[in-house]
């Protein structure tokens, strides 16, 4: 899925998190979503899977563009 294809609810659009564009929250066209951030050790996740830590500010914003 390219990322052109998500729609984004956080961040300032550029997509670097390099230029203080990270974290971020996309959102699919079947309504999942895609977070983008730093990623977490915090514990082993199963194959095929990984944990990203963003923070509660991101959350809301995302919450905020979507109107919950």
């Amino acid at each position: 899925m390219a990322r052109e294809e998500l729609t984004r609810l956080t961040g300032n659009g550029n997509g670097e998190c390099g230029k203080d564009d990270c974290p971020n929250v996309y959102r699919t066209v079947s309504g999942s979503f895609v977070i983008q951030g730093d990623v977490s050790n915090a514990f082993t996740a199963p194959e095929g899977e990984g944990l990203v830590e963003i923070p509660e500010e991101t959350l809301r914003e995302a919450f905020r563009a979507l109107g919950w």
